[in-house]
């Protein structure tokens, strides 16, 4: 049988993409997403060549502005991207940086000895995923200026006036051909970057500005105060982590006096790191390699947790602590209530994955544990009260641990994969692929029950949870387990906890649903029951975050109707729009509903608004920056008040708030 030409698989079916083509052709692979998170990751790379010139030590002045037409201007006062001809590409220098993948100084150690950008594609890429690109130079006694659209130069490189300084500033415009589903960037996030790369490089100036008008901002971001509504904040640390994990721990009771600090390069690399032990129940560790957040860990991390519970092991053991404990100390005994960062800058490092999140190098290893347990064994014999009260917090973990491994126990027993029943209010779905399976944890019995009749039987299961559930930020291990609706969540999802290098871990192997949904009333109550789910994974099922198995639910606010024609609406706008459409600018036979809870629709109602998946609106829980989320979870659902207070204050503006 004769195949059709146009099916023939010869030389010319293989496409050789030039240039910064394979960026727009598969932007995910150089950016992660196309999504927010990649939107965002166009400003990182920026501002990363800016940090490197830092880092250096050439650069101490960062600002990213977001402008009023939603473009982003980073510029820093570093020496400079050269602009003299590159002999062996024919072309400005600064040209070859942003026109060629794998181009930079970074690749060369005269010129840089540690670098975050470790592919060389960061700001080629941006040029690649911009609409309009402008870069200019201040160098040599002159300003030089040239512009891009879409990775091609629309202009040579211009000398258009002179400079008494030097840097780089980077203006560009988020192509809305890659990212259709949002070129809008959050204030928030990306001054949650900044605040993190000022505590991770120490005596670096970083400030944002967003000079958007307050009633355009996305995400119903408005006026901070400031009398032209605009957002504005610098950071700048002296002190570096020993002020970041000051910051983390805020809103935490602190066990000892002060944080734990060393900053050395004796093994040929600077390790910084600063810890603090709380009377909390959580283990927030962060690690980063230049900058990097290696949210997967790494030999750096694991040399961390050998340095720390050798030491506390050896001091306990020598002063006769651990005599008296029946049972055995975990390693996660040492780190239960205790905030740390760690801080390396390597020259070549390793990572694994093209995600760049845990590091390989096996020489770090070591070497962090040494300078860990080196700077651990002089505080704990320069401040024997401080380390008393450490080890007595890690045999109440111990104590703990024990008595939470029964409940543990009784859940990995109830596990529907071990052949035990699910929860006896589990409304399981008939489908057992659980990718394409979802559960919906929804707010009370009578939900429930609305969400059962309403559902698609196939693939969705529904776990109606009783009222609200534990603060498991304020509470302890063993009780957490203890709880029913607890246990019927690990049940229900079929997930075990513990894995041969962790006993805490959550092993998602077993995983019966790849869509958890939260579903709540969309009112005060139902925020917080929302927040308390949200807690408790990012607590105990953080993975399940990760992995991006985690939804919310959005019901509509209003149905807005006028005879037989309606219409649903998930915001005041869409309201708004809806009465001026249906109502013909008439009130005459209006009527406008606001759902204040699940309850107020019917079946048929909450499938087509909330469920049905060609009509629902479902946001996914994703954690962009690990210390922020921690932080703010620790504020909002810990035992200070003060600085939740101010929180709320800072926010409440930007909330709609039922009349």
């Amino acid at each position: 049988m004769m195949m059709k030409e146009e099916n023939q698989y010869s030389a010319e079916s293989i496409q050789v993409l030039e240039g910064l083509e394979a960026v727009r052709k598969r932007p995910s692979m150089y950016i992660g997403d196309i999504g927010s998170r990649g939107l965002h990751h166009l400003v990182y790379e920026v501002v990363d060549n800016s940090i490197d010139e830092a880092l250096a030590g050439f650069c101490t002045n960062i600002t990213v502005a977001i402008n009023s037409d939603n473009s982003i201007t980073v510029a820093d006062n570093g020496r400079g991207i050269p602009v003299d001809l590159h002999e062996k590409e024919g072309k400005s220098a600064l040209e070859v940086v942003l026109t060629m993948l794998h181009a930079g100084g970074k690749f060369s150690k005269d010129s840089y000895k540690v670098s975050g950008g470790l592919h060389g594609v960061g700001v080629s890429c941006v040029n690649a995923l911009s609409s309009k690109l402008i870069a200019e130079v201040r160098r040599n006694g002159k300003v030089y200026t040239q512009e891009y659209c879409r990775g091609v130069p629309q202009t040579a490189v211009l000398e258009t006036g002179v400079a008494d300084d030097t840097g780089t500033i980077i203006t560009f415009f988020p192509d809305s051909e890659i990212f259709v589903q949002t070129t809008a960037f959050s204030y928030e996030i990306l001054s949650a970057r900044l605040r993190e790369l000022a505590f991770l490089n120490k005596g670096v100036r970083l400030s944002i500005t967003d000079n958007r008008e307050s009633d355009s901002k996305e995400n119903g971001e408005g006026d901070n105060g400031n009398e032209n509504g605009r957002h504005s904040e610098v950071f700048y640390s002296e002190l570096g982590l020993l002020e970041f994990v000051t910051y983390l721990d805020g809103t935490r009771e602190k066990l000892t006096e002060k944080p734990i600090y060393l900053d050395t390069g004796k093994s040929g690399f600077p390790i910084e790191i600063a810890m603090q032990y709380n009377t909390g129940f959580s283990e927030n560790i962060h690690s980063y390699v230049n900058n990097i957040n290696t949210i997967e860990g790494g030999t750096h991390l694991s040399g961390f947790r050998r340095g720390l519970t050798t030491t506390l092991k050896n001091y306990a053991d020598k002063n006769g602590f651990l005599s008296k404990l029946k049972f055995d100390i975990d390693p996660s005994d040492f780190r239960e209530g205790l905030t740390a960062i760690i801080s390396i800058k390597v020259a070549e490092p390793q990572f694994e994955g093209q995600t760049k999140t845990k590091l390989g190098n096996s020489e770090v290893m070591g070497a962090v544990s040494q300078a860990v347990s080196a700077a651990l064994d002089n505080y704990l014999e320069e401040n024997p009260r401080d380390a008393k009260s450490i080890i007595d917090k890690v045999i109440l973990a111990a104590t703990a641990r024990h008595a939470a491994r029964k409940a543990r126990e009784m859940v990995q027993r109830k596990s529907v994969m071990s052949g035990a029943g699910l929860p006896g209010k589990l409304s399981d779905c008939s489908d057992r692929d659980p990718a394409k399976c979802e559960l919906y944890l929804v707010e009370g019995d009578s939900a429930g029950g609305t969400a059962k009749s309403g559902r698609d039987r196939t693939f969705q299961a529904i776990l109606p949870l009783r009222g609200k559930i534990m603060n498991v930020e304020k509470t302890a291990e063993h009780k957490v387990f203890d709880n029913e609706e607890i246990r019927n969540i690990y049940t229900a999802l079929g997930v075990t906890i513990g894995t041969e290098e962790d006993s805490k871990a959550l092993n998602l192997k077993k995983l019966r649903y790849y869509k958890v949904i939260i579903m709540t009333d969309a009112d005060v109550d139902g925020s917080h029951i929302a927040t308390l789910i949200l807690t408790f994974f990012f607590r105990y099922m953080q993975d399940l975050i990760k992995n991006g198995h985690v939804y919310i639910a959005t019901p509509p606010l209003y149905l807005v109707k006028k005879g037989k024609e309606e219409r649903y609406c998930w915001t005041e706008e869409e309201r708004k729009n809806a009465i001026e459409i249906i109502g013909k600018g008439k009130d005459s036979g209006l009527h406008v509903q606001r759902y204040k809870g699940l309850g107020e629709m019917n079946a048929i109602q909450l499938w087509d608004t909330t469920m049905n998946p060609e009509n629902r609106l479902l946001r996914q829980v994703t954690i962009d920056n690990a210390a922020e989320a921690d932080r703010i979870f620790s504020m909002l659902m810990g035992d200070e008040v003060p600085p939740r207070r101010e929180f709320i204050e800072q926010h409440a503006k930007y909330a709609n708030i039922d009349a």
